[in-house]
């Protein structure tokens, strides 16, 4: 079984093929991923129009690469999966329709896949996970704890009632005038600053509503830097070890509940894992205090490479996968249409905004 994956949701324009023969274990035969950061560098963060533009330019040469590199052509491939949604909806357009093209062109079925589900379902190409487990989903629009139950069975435990915290790490290096994007720059100061220079709220800390709130912090950020404007490189540093310190602090109160939670709703599973997946799985200290949590927990703690943790197309495609051997593929998906918004589990109460195009988280 060979899928072509597709993903253009944000600011990374990939492709990849995914193989599963038999009893062996999945292959990645390629994972092409073309990012924009320096197109939207100047601006701080992503802006849509710029992003879809450069997804229309870049998508056809990506997937030629993809085949080219996993040495497999369109009529071996066995099915096209293109992510549809949530993100930016010029991306999710120029994906979704190219998917469509190829898959009518060549005759294969289309599979339209819900990017978190990508995210979900990584652990299990990487790893070979074996459901149910834990998920904590941590990117830039996106800050969710799921209990991952079998393919397409997912149940929202936590999410932020605000600002993803990958957000929170852009803004906050925005405000202090490191680089785009954010999250690698603000632990780049943070490793030579004072983390107890400036005591920070550590948001939802010891709240029995299981969420995240970023915003508060956010401000306490803003408010600590106009302080003691202008800024030395000294100040920036410590005021970056000191927000990473809360967050890791904040993020770890509500983790420690959620492994709780997840030990009485399955106390069968002899062996349990917390998946972390997104950008911000990679800073150090975060990663840091998971794991010290899950050790304590008794949890298998797993982290897939980083290249698989951002947006790519290899957990797209494997995401096809998974629906094929489930019988899940669906139907109708050539009149599939893009979603801005669509929530992993369309059971939980939205915590931020909802309309007709459904819940935002």
């Amino acid at each position: 079984m060979r899928v072509l994956g597709i993903e253009t949701s944000c600011d990374e324009t990939a492709a990849s093929v995914v193989a599963l023969d038999g009893g062996s274990a999945p292959e990645i035969l390629s994972n092409v991923v073309l990012s924009q950061i320096e197109e939207h560098a100047a601006f701080g963060g992503v802006v849509p129009e710029i992003a879809a533009r450069a997804h229309v330019e870049a998508l056809d040469g990506i997937i030629e690469a993809a085949l080219a590199d996993s040495a497999v052509s369109l009529d071996e491939v066995d099915a096209i999966a293109a992510t549809a949604g949530p993100g930016l909806v010029g991306g999710l357009i120029v994906g979704l329709m190219t998917a469509k093209a190829i898959a009518s062109a060549a005759n294969k079925p289309l599979i339209a896949i819900n990017h978190l589900e990508g995210h979900a379902l990584t652990a299990r190409l990487t790893n070979g996970l074996d459901f149910p487990y834990l998920l904590l989903l941590v990117s830039g629009g996106h800050t969710q704890i799921v209990a991952v139950r079998g393919v397409g069975d997912y149940q929202r435990w936590a999410t932020t009632i605000d600002d993803a915290l990958g957000e929170a790490f852009d803004k906050t290096a925005k405000m202090l005038g490191l680089p785009y994007p954010g999250g690698p720059n603000v632990e780049k100061a943070a490793a030579s600053g004072d983390a107890s220079r400036f005591a920070f709220p550590r948001p939802m800390k010891g709240s029995a509503q299981p969420d995240f709130s970023f915003s508060g912090l956010k401000t306490a950020v803003r408010q600590a830097a106009t302080a003691i404007a202008p800024l030395s490189d000294q100040d920036v540093a410590d005021i970056c070890a000191s927000f990473q310190a809360a967050v890791a602090d904040a993020l770890g109160d509500r983790v420690a509940r959620a492994l709780a939670r997840f030990r009485r709703e399955f106390p069968d599973k002899a062996k349990p894992a917390l998946v972390v997946a997104g950008g911000v799985a990679a800073n150090r200290t975060v990663k840091a205090t998971l794991e010290g949590l899950c050790t304590e927990a008794g949890f298998d703690f797993v982290a897939p490479p980083q290249k698989l943790c951002t947006d790519n197309a290899a957990m797209i495609a494997w995401a096809g996968i998974e629906r094929l051997r489930a019988g899940m593929a669906g139907e109708n998906a050539d009149s599939f249409v893009p979603r801005s918004r669509w929530p992993l589990d369309s059971v939980s109460a939205p915590m931020v905004g909802s309309g007709r195009r459904g819940a935002k988280a």
